[in-house]
């Protein structure tokens, strides 16, 4: 038994030194005397290729799962500035529908279309909710928020919302046109640029957070206002679903009231 072991030992060291030294494979095969030694290193052969296939899996999902630990550590590639940068402000009126205001500006060399979402679909809005923004544009958009009253005796600014935004990004041609379904079918693409968290401030105690609010929402107001005027010639480029519907409304009941004028009857 004792010749056995070390008559295997020697053959399974051979197999090893196989892997290392390719030539020494030449000298076994060809040798005809030892017939157990050459059991023995084909046994311990057939155990090396069983082994090599999973130990090679191994070592290719260690590096997938390293490079994806890897991955998800390096800061995401930011498309959007956002100011401000991570809140948004909105005056502490409880039982009234307030505004904040965000200026988002495309600082990449390609058209990237953004997206909001928000925890409380029900009781925040956005305007425009999406949209597409070239090289170097920018718009600032409005944040629509009812706010609740306080309850249990809790004092007006000790309130404090859990609502959150998310802005989300996407590279995108130059002539495509915002359709929803482009965040579905590029999801692998796209980039949370930030989370947004809800401060709220006395409206009747001046602070810069709340003289920026109101020069925001004074910006995008004029904003809003020049997009609704008609221009036939040159074409207003509409951002956002709201606008382009509001600008339609318009146009019908101008339609609808020349046709009364000149005694047509409306379609």
């Amino acid at each position: 038994m004792m010749g056995v072991d070390e008559e295997k030992s020697e053959g399974e060291g051979k197999v090893w030194s196989l892997c290392r030294m390719p030539k020494l494979w030449q000298m076994s095969s060809g040798n005809g005397n030892g017939s157990s030694s050459s059991s023995s290193s084909s046994m311990g052969n057939s155990n090396v290729y069983q082994q090599t296939p999973s130990s090679e899996r191994s070592a290719v999902t260690s590096s997938n799962a390293f490079f994806s630990m890897a991955k998800s550590l390096l800061p995401a590639r930011r498309r959007l500035r956002l100011d401000p940068s991570n809140k948004l402000y909105f005056p502490y009126e409880p039982g009234k529908q307030v505004r904040s205001a965000i200026d988002i500006k495309n600082t990449s060399k390609s058209h990237v279309a953004f997206k909001f979402q928000t925890t409380a679909p029900k009781s925040c809005y956005m305007r425009p909710p999406e949209g597409i923004l070239g090289p170097g544009e920018s718009l600032v958009a409005t944040v629509f928020k009812f706010v609740e009253p306080p309850e249990n005796n809790e004092k007006p600014m000790e309130k404090k919302s859990r609502v959150k935004f998310k802005i989300m990004s996407l590279k995108v041609k130059g002539e495509t046109d915002y359709v929803p379904e482009l965040f579905e079918e590029q999801k692998d693409e796209v980039t949370v640029e930030q989370i947004l968290l809800v401060v709220f401030l006395d409206p009747e105690r001046s602070c810069p957070a709340l003289e920026k609010l109101k020069r925001q929402l004074a910006e995008a107001e004029a904003a809003l206002e020049s997009r609704k005027k008609p221009q036939e010639e040159t074409g207003p480029r509409i951002v956002g679903e709201g606008l382009v519907i509001d600008e339609w409304k318009e146009r019908r009941e101008r339609y609808l009231a020349k046709q009364q004028v000149e005694g047509v009857a409306p379609t």
